[in-house]
């Protein structure tokens, strides 16, 4: 633990460090050299019920009770102060457990300090309304607070998706129990021992690490969780929704994306051409978001293939912590996940345009590096136009007509992000206005860690909303009071 900074001790539960099972443990690996980085408590069932119970109590309590929402605020802004402090430490933490390189650490560091920001200013601004009922009546609505939230954070974006779901748990009064990804776990942990001593009450803020089907689990489905936030794969989230369906508690689910940058002959090629590289690179493509389909106008197709091609074969691949261009898949059953896809391909006659292959990096043989890899010519109906990857593969399918572009985009079963690109701004609205997603993003790709911006999913990417004031609506519950007077 030296090596990454940091000191793990077990499980955060009732603000204490524990290890109920010191022969229960997981190894926790760096992608890029397949060396260990700790080892980190399985826990299951018991620490879940304990975590549960410490942050039921807690919720409960005077103390917590009596912890204005300006204090709630106050101690927000610290947080964000305290992972600036620390952002060296933690960046370089989240490249050895996760692989990306260490400028998107760098990156999610300050996302995460800015989620604790921005929910410190709503703190004290959970309105209600009063309600105009008839003469002699004073009806009004509360925003109260859920109760005990659990959240299941992925492996890919741990300390970003930790301090989205800390930070609007305490702006909105809840506890929380956390169950980080067992592959990503360290930043999280991390940020908690950062946060312990700044006076949150003992209960309020929970972590149970351990495998999903065993700690997410007994999470999803205790009777005593008001809510329920997941953000994985779509199989998981059925799960997890049935699970909490059979305790009648809500969930949100942020779940799969295949999600296309729709590119018009007008655009601005070269602006267009940075972000649908960006965008099916960053963190080796494993992001929900990812840019994954590119669905280009026939007659621009070829020479904007050719420069995206010139531009991917450029990048440099390499141990996150050296900030090459592009960094490790997670693990192997990843990097084999992937690779079955780029398989299919060859298999089925589809054109790999580059990439395709293992990237061997000396001294790092240990490591799953994998060549960013565009796929072309891909019907919009194949199964490789269908499905996410979750890795650095683009599938490229082109169309003659706005409506054809709108139908191949909406022609998944999932609906989280779009790209449109074009000069023509009312094109772009009236295909805006037509996407089936959650999201889109015109003439760019993602702004400033989107802080402020409603996520989440139609169709198959979930339901639900994270991020911004819409989120609020997650994690309070309206109540309404009616009072009558004498006139």
């Amino acid at each position: 633990m030296r090596e990454v900074d940091v000191q793990v001790t077990g499980c955060f539960i009732g603000g204490e460090w524990m290890i109920m099972d010191k022969e229960r443990l997981i190894e926790v690996k760096n992608p890029g050299d397949g060396s260990v980085l700790a080892f980190v408590p399985r826990g299951g069932k018991e620490e879940i019920d304990l975590a549960v119970k410490e942050a039921k109590k807690a919720f409960h309590s005077k103390e917590w009770k009596m912890f204005k929402p300006y204090n709630r605020g106050k101690l927000l802004y610290q947080i964000a102060e305290v992972i600036r402090e620390n952002k060296d430490k933690l960046a370089k933490l989240e490249t050895l457990d996760v692989g990306k390189p260490l400028a998107q650490s760098a990156v999610d560091v300050e996302i995460a300090a800015r989620y604790f920001e921005y929910y410190a200013g709503v703190a004290d601004k959970i309105l209600g309304e009063t309600i105009p009922v008839e003469p002699g009546i004073i009806d009004y609505t509360v925003r109260e607070p859920i109760g005990i939230v659990g959240h299941i954070i992925p492996w890919n974006y741990p300390l970003q998706i930790a301090a989205r779901s800390i930070s609007v748990s305490i702006a909105t009064g809840n506890a929380a129990v956390l169950k980080p990804a067992e592959d990503t776990p360290l930043t999280t942990l991390k940020l908690v021992e950062l946060i312990e001593p700044l006076g949150l009450p003992k209960g309020i803020l929970n972590v149970v690490t351990g495998y999903g089907n065993e700690a997410g689990a007994a999470l999803s489905a205790h009777p005593d969780i008001n809510h329920i936030t997941f953000t994985g794969s779509v199989e998981t989230g059925k799960r997890v929704m049935e699970s909490a369906a059979k305790n009648i508690v809500p969930v949100t689910l942020e779940l799969g994306g295949k999600s296309p940058n729709i590119v018009f002959a007008d655009c601005n090629d070269e602006q267009a051409l940075e972000w649908v590289l960006k965008s099916i690179v960053q963190n080796a493509g494993q992001t929900c978001s990812a840019g994954s389909r590119l669905v280009i106008e026939k007659t621009i197709k070829e020479t904007f293939v050719a420069k995206l091609i010139d531009a991917m074969e450029k990048l440099t691949i390499g141990p996150g912590i050296e900030n090459h261009d592009l960094g490790p898949v997670l693990s192997q059953k990843q990097y084999e996940r992937i690779k079955s896809f780029i398989d299919l391909a060859r298999q089925e006659g589809i054109r790999i345009a580059t990439g395709g292959e293992r990237e061997l990096v000396e001294g790092c043989e240990s490591g799953y590096f994998l060549q960013p890899t565009i796929l072309d010519n891909v019907p919009a109906i194949h199964h490789l136009a269908q499905e996410e990857i979750f890795g650095p593969v683009l599938t490229v399918t082109t169309f003659e007509t706005e409506e054809e572009a709108i139908e191949i985009a909406n022609g998944t079963p999932y609906g989280l992000v779009a790209g449109v690109w074009s000069e023509n701004i009312g094109r772009a609205h009236r295909v805006a206005s037509m996407l089936q997603c959650g999201q889109v993003f015109i003439n760019h790709y993602g702004s400033g860690g989107g802080i402020a911006q409603p996520f989440g999913g139609y169709k198959k990417s979930g339901f639900g909303r994270e991020k911004g004031l819409e989120a609020l609506r997650n994690y309070t519950q309206v109540k309404n009071v009616a009072v009558k007077f004498h006139e």
